[in-house]
């Protein structure tokens, strides 16, 4: 096992990483730009290490100022957490070249799933099939209007690159098609340095369905459950729920079979989680992110594992040591992602943080780096706290769901807390009839 783990993130996740980190015995560095001197993971870790200015390019992209950070600290492993360098394959070869390890994935597969072209065309080899669209990047109109006419209108352009909802672009018909081709690849390049996109069908009605995976380097893969991350804005995710309340538990296991088995074909090790888009029965596979993912804690709250320990664990070379019949899916589990954003416009809402009160109780968890005095910064994502809870039911769920926010208390920022008291007293949610459009309608007052 490690006996030291530079943690090359910020915020809540490098606080998250921290928690079990320290539950392990293994001592923690944390990294930091000059902006988050004061930051709560910089104050609770064994060790920091300030790495450059505010600009994230600077300091949390900024790879050499990590890996040397690492050195002088003498860390084993170094934990990415998610966004910044988590899925940057590039980055985890030169963990592996000065003799560190990296806890995710091997690059290879770091940089088969990141190209969003290849992940499909890999996963249908192995019988996961993707939604219909193109099986190449496209370049130009021409090549779009060839690959949009053989699966009909309306379209999808999506980058081939990353995801999170840049360079996507809807195309109703033929004629917008250009423009919006040209958009989208603007975007994508300025999102990922790469402006290769490709096009899908566009689904009308669809939930957002993903599955967690875990893999060792014996070939054991298991999967624990899924997620349902239906309720979006823009193609942000705002609420997850674990399980789907669209799903049977047939329909999971017929799922979670075919996915573990075509992963274990491809070697992968360490967690995962494959994307689907489900409508009329079908799953259809959109891609796969190779790190931990923001909405963790709701897989966590109903199978009692803890994902960051177990990603350190494969890394450490150590076994799954469990089958899947061995996992046990308890009660319903709901995370609401807390934005330092206005809640209607969604325009980010920076300041210092006047007074700060989380809920707790039975079944409540908040994720957060949060404290009454810290300044919330404008150069970094928006994402401030994660509330979760957990109940037998997902009915109990809501309700505890409700009578958490009520309790939660940030003041001098503006939260999209509102937003989300607002959500669970809709009977659209209440019954889980809602699809991947219905909260982008909620939020602009056309339902």
């Amino acid at each position: 096992m490690f006996q030291k783990i530079l943690i090359a993130n910020r915020g809540e996740v490098a606080l998250r990483v921290q928690r079990t980190c320290r539950e392990l015995g293994i001592r923690t560095v944390a990294v930091h730009s000059t902006a988050d001197a004061e930051a709560m993971h910089v104050r609770l870790a064994d060790e920091s290490v300030c790495i450059g200015p505010p600009p994230a390019r600077d300091s949390y992209l900024n790879m050499a100022a990590i890996l040397s950070a690492a050195i002088i600290t003498g860390s084993d492993a170094i934990h990415p957490g998610y966004g910044f360098l988590s899925e940057n394959a590039e980055f985890a070869e030169m963990v592996a070249a000065h003799d560190l390890t990296f806890i995710g994935p091997a690059p290879q597969h770091i940089r088969m799933m990141g190209d969003k072209i290849e992940a499909k065309r890999v996963m249908a080899a192995h019988g996961v099939l993707p939604v219909p669209g193109s099986s190449r990047a496209i370049t130009d109109a021409r090549a779009a209007e060839a690959a949009a006419g053989q699966f009909g209108y309306p379209v999808l352009i999506k980058a081939a690159a990353g995801g999170g909802g840049r360079g996507m672009q809807v195309v109703q018909g033929p004629r917008e098609l250009a423009e919006r081709l040209a958009l989208a690849r603007a975007e994508a390049g300025a999102a990922f340095g790469d402006d290769a996109v490709y096009l899908e069908k566009y689904l009308d009605r669809p939930r957002h369905i993903e599955l967690q995976v875990l893999a060792d380097a014996a070939g054991n893969v298991v999967h624990l459950g899924e997620r349902d991350c239906t309720l979006q804005r823009r193609h942000q995710k705002l609420l997850e729920e674990a399980g789907s309340p669209a799903l049977a538990p047939a329909e999971r296991e017929r799922l979670g079979t075919l996915a573990t088995s075509a992963l274990a074909a491809i070697g992968y090790r360490n967690a995962g989680t494959l994307e689907f888009l489900y409508q009329d029965g079908e799953f259809a596979f959109i891609e796969m992110n190779t790190r931990l993912q923001v909405e963790h804690p709701v897989t966590e709250m109903i199978t009692g594992i803890d994902l960051v320990r177990e990603q350190i664990r494969i890394a450490a070379g150590e076994p799954l040591g469990y089958r899947q019949a061995d996992i046990r899916f308890d009660g319903h589990a709901i995370e609401c992602r807390i934005n330092a954003e206005n809640p209607i416009s969604f325009v980010p809402s920076p300041g210092r943080i006047l007074a700060y009160h989380s809920p707790g109780g039975l079944g409540v968890r908040v994720d957060s780096a949060l404290y009454a005095g810290l300044v919330v910064t404008p150069f970094y994502d928006s994402l401030v706290a994660k509330l979760i809870v957990h109940a037998r039911s997902r009915a109990e769920a809501i309700a505890r769901l409700a009578r958490a926010i009520d309790e939660f208390a940030i003041i001098g920022i503006e939260t999209t807390l509102p937003l989300f008291r607002k959500i669970v007293d809709v009977p659209e949610f209440a019954s889980g009839t809602y699809n991947v459009h219905w909260l982008e309608r909620f939020v602009t007052g056309t339902i």
